[in-house]
């Protein structure tokens, strides 16, 4: 009896060391999520992550000894206090391009950091995801993943990366009313767009069915523009199969040709329109097949500060309030808090030989299995581009966003920042009520009718005729 109970110490004190700034190398040998006691039965339980971890690392007040308080501001005068808490391309925009970032208090109640019918499904399936031979994730009956994240504790890389691909946006369908700004590099506005972007999933579908029975896809990915006129119609339809080895078969509709063409598996490292700072690959983090990447790896586990509540508006269909850089418009308004744990991963684009990205850096919350921060390095092994997401439940106060079963408010992302720092080109992007073309956020839709209106070749060309 006593080899468990020493087993089990080992771990909480290497998981405290690591957190206290132990090397990468033996993070990523020892890496365990929770420090004080194990994370997922305590969220089980009671969502309540407080007797996970010490004080110092659910408060930014204690972690920097009263230096940084929750609602001040990370600005360039105090940013090298927490610069190892944030990305590299972050520190560089609040040190030397004017950004601030607000503080608030750390989510405690993880509940918040997901959708309920999400949670739920975690909750219920996890124990039960396993890798087969070729490493796609499968019920240990063989079957398609169930539902949720597949591996809520993750213990690797692989494991990780797994809870970002199997669904991006952790519902059955959405459809996301999106105004995109891109800036040039004296920070003028250079292009603005409108569009949706929506998603179906065939499989890790929360209602428990495989859409249309079909075990070989998992889902299907639509961005159709609807502003502004230069590429209005212009729409991409994204079909993932469920094997992780395959390429994504991605079609395009552009109204100048009126005609759909499939594109070539690299167009996924060029972007779409001109003028945007993102491709498909950044997407979620895990915008390609996880097998199609090679040489994951945990580089380290560690306190950060990210958005992952607050920063949503009720008035949301107003453009995000922005600041900072040469025009006072580069950067959204968005407060950051203390994340007690990052799961820090890196992987290489091993099955794309002429791609120009290097290999990809990824800081998850291993609460909710979320990345909060993602930066594409080039083949110099030199920061690219950054892709910041502020998360979130939808409810200030007493407005709230409620999801179709009314367990909760709806949990989404809210906005992206893309900056590209080699270029000094950004794309603020954000996540709106209603775009162009009366396009509105959603989250719940028939999936045979949703199908149909978007996510066919027939369909993205009936949406560039409209």
């Amino acid at each position: 009896d006593v080899l468990p109970h020493l087993h089990l110490a080992t771990r909480l004190f290497d998981g405290r060391r690591q957190l206290m700034g132990k090397t990468a190398h033996a993070a990523a040998a020892a890496y365990t999520a929770g420090v004080l006691a194990p994370l997922w039965p305590l969220i089980g339980n009671a969502a309540d992550i407080t007797k996970a971890y010490p004080e110092e690392l659910l408060s930014i007040d204690a972690y920097t000894k009263g230096k940084i308080k929750t609602g001040d501001y990370i600005t360039a005068e105090n940013v090298d206090i927490v610069k190892d808490m944030i990305d590299p391309i972050a520190y560089e925009q609040i040190k030397n391009m004017g950004r601030r970032i607000k503080i608030r208090p750390t989510t405690t109640d993880t509940s918040k950091l997901f959708g309920a019918e999400y949670l739920e499904a975690t909750l219920r399936n996890q124990g039960q995801a396993t890798f087969d031979e070729a490493g796609n994730i499968r019920t240990k009956d063989g079957k398609p993943w169930i539902g949720g994240n597949p591996f809520p504790d993750p213990k690797d890389a692989h494991q990780a990366i797994a809870n970002l691909t199997l669904s991006w946006g952790r519902n059955d369908y959405t459809l996301y009313a999106i105004r995109e700004r891109d800036l040039n590099p004296d920070g003028n506005v250079a292009y603005n767009y409108d569009f949706i972007w929506s998603e179906l999933a065939a499989a890790n579908r929360l209602d428990g069915t495989i859409f249309r029975d079909d075990p070989s896809m998992l889902r299907y990915q639509t961005v159709f523009f609807t502003s502004t006129r230069d590429v209005a119609g212009s729409s991409f339809l994204n079909n993932w199969h469920y094997d992780q080895r395959k390429f994504p078969d991605l079609y395009g509709y552009l109204p100048q040709f009126r005609r759909v063409r499939q594109f070539p598996t690299n167009q996924r490292f060029e972007p779409l329109i001109p003028g945007v700072t993102w491709i498909l690959s950044d997407a979620w983090a895990a915008g390609d097949p996880m097998l199609t990447w090679g040489n994951y790896k945990v580089v380290g586990s560690k306190p950060w500060l990210g958005a992952v509540s607050g920063n949503w508006r009720p008035d949301n269909n107003r453009e995000t309030p922005v600041h900072g850089g040469p025009q006072g418009q580069s950067f959204f308004d968005t407060e950051f808090e203390m994340i007690p744990e990052v799961l820090v991963l890196d992987a290489e684009p091993t099955e794309y030989p002429r791609a120009p990205v290097g290999k990809k850096r990824i800081w998850v919350d291993v609460r909710n299995g979320m990345f909060l921060s993602y930066v594409r390095y080039d083949r110099n092994g030199k920061p690219w581009v950054s892709f910041e997401a502020g998360f979130g439940q939808q409810t200030d106060g007493d407005a709230a966003m409620m999801e179709a079963s009314g367990k909760s408010p709806v949990w989404t992302w809210n906005y992206v920042l893309a900056h590209d720092i080699q270029g000094n080109r950004i794309s603020l992007i954000d996540h709106v009520d209603e775009v162009t073309g009366g396009y509105k956020s959603h989250f719940d839709a028939d999936p045979e009718e949703a199908f149909d209106r978007f996510f066919t070749q027939q369909a993205i060309t009936r949406l560039g005729q409209v």
